[in-house]
């Protein structure tokens, strides 16, 4: 497609988009725009964008598409300062927020004046973040949701689908409450949760210094999520708290449940409702993005030598296989310890377990 792209957040998102479009459509202009000046000027350097707004109203004055790909709190300062701006009647005007419904009315005045507004969300992420972690393989095969709400935004949909064509994402249209729903149930109240678990545990480590040490390791893992920024899910959840609320009235029940359980120690409930949970835990797709980045670990038996270590990252360098984490589990004298890696994609996880396995007689594993 020929036209002006403009995108508004040079970070991960807005990045990795801004390459998809360009890669797609190597006769759009794609300008972009960042609050951080510096990431605009490194997304041009990069190659994500051609050109450099220096205001917003100066990029939208003459893009087909705008794209706002910024925090949920900036998102609706953002769509504010648009319903203001001189844009194209046909421009297609979209975001990347995790929630929809609030969202969507905040777009109104937009839409009042004829434009259309179409809510977007890619489920895709890493754990690094900023321009310099934008990729084009960011989106592939990860479900892109968006939330057309009439008949002409359902037409411009499919142009905006066009536009993003170069993402290889799966599309999906759904209702904003049903985005949203959805997105609670398995992105914003998981964590919720897990920063409810390092609460309590911080509180319990006030009357116990050994836990802290203790919790490393797998704790950790599971807790992972709690590491988000502070002031993104502050705003994500005040934006969808009526789910939430919800959410939280239903886990209280399914707390009760096993309390009540514990309480009358039937063993044979307790086990059928691990059971359960596993059941359903381990049919859930493996290769497939969902709504949380994945986690894309590589454990290795390790025995406990000097330069082991080395050896290990020695292999996967020779293979130009990049790792962006790697951390010690458990190590003993005389014992096998283990090595966790982490990599970005699932593909460096798998051409990493084959180097390993090719090199050493160190066993692996990952799920």
């Amino acid at each position: 497609m020929n036209g002006n792209v403009f995108i508004i957040g040079m970070g991960l998102i807005g990045g990795s988009l801004a390459l998809c479009i360009k890669k797609a459509h190597p006769d759009a202009k794609v300008s972009g725009f960042d609050v951080r000046k510096r990431q605009a000027e490194l997304a041009k350097m990069f190659g994500a964008i051609d050109e450099i707004s220096e205001t917003i109203r100066e990029g939208a004055s003459d893009a087909d598409l705008i794209i706002i790909s910024a925090p949920v709190r900036e998102t609706a300062r953002i769509l504010m300062e648009l319903s203001t701006c001189a844009i194209k009647e046909t421009v297609i005007i979209t975001d990347t927020g995790s929630t929809k419904k609030e969202i969507s009315r905040l777009a109104a005045p937009l839409k009042q004046k004829g434009f259309s507004f179409i809510g977007g969300h890619p489920m895709a992420g890493s754990h690094k973040s900023g321009i310099t972690a934008a990729k084009e393989i960011l989106f592939e095969n990860a479900f892109y949701i968006l939330t057309p709400e009439d008949s002409r935004e359902k037409e411009s949909a499919a142009d905006l689908k066009e536009w993003l064509r170069g993402t290889n994402a799966r599309f999906l249209e759904l209702s904003p409450e049903d985005h949203d729903y959805l997105a609670g149930a398995i992105s914003h109240f998981p964590h919720i949760i897990a920063a409810s678990i390092v609460h309590q545990t911080k509180s319990l480590s006030g009357s116990n210094d050994l836990l802290p040490r203790l919790a490393a390791g797998g704790f950790r893992d599971i807790t992972r999520i709690a590491s988000s920024s502070p002031e993104m899910w502050r705003d994500i959840l005040l934006h969808n708290k009526d789910v939430l609320i919800e959410l939280l009235d239903l886990w209280g029940k399914e707390m009760e449940r096993v309390r009540r359980l514990l309480g009358t120690s039937n063993e044979e409930e307790l086990t059928a409702y691990f059971s359960e949970a596993k059941q359903f835990r381990d049919g859930l797709p493996v290769k497939e993005k969902g709504a949380i980045p994945a986690f894309y670990d590589l454990y290795v038996d390790i025995p406990d030598y000097p330069g082991v270590i080395s050896e290990i990252t020695g292999y996967l360098a020779k293979e130009e296989i990049s790792i962006t984490n790697i951390r010690i589990i458990e190590t003993r004298e005389e014992i096998y310890g283990v090595l966790a890696i982490s990599f970005q994609t699932a593909m460096d996880r798998e051409k990493a377990e084959k180097c390993i396995q090719a090199c050493t007689s160190y066993p692996t594993s990952y799920e």
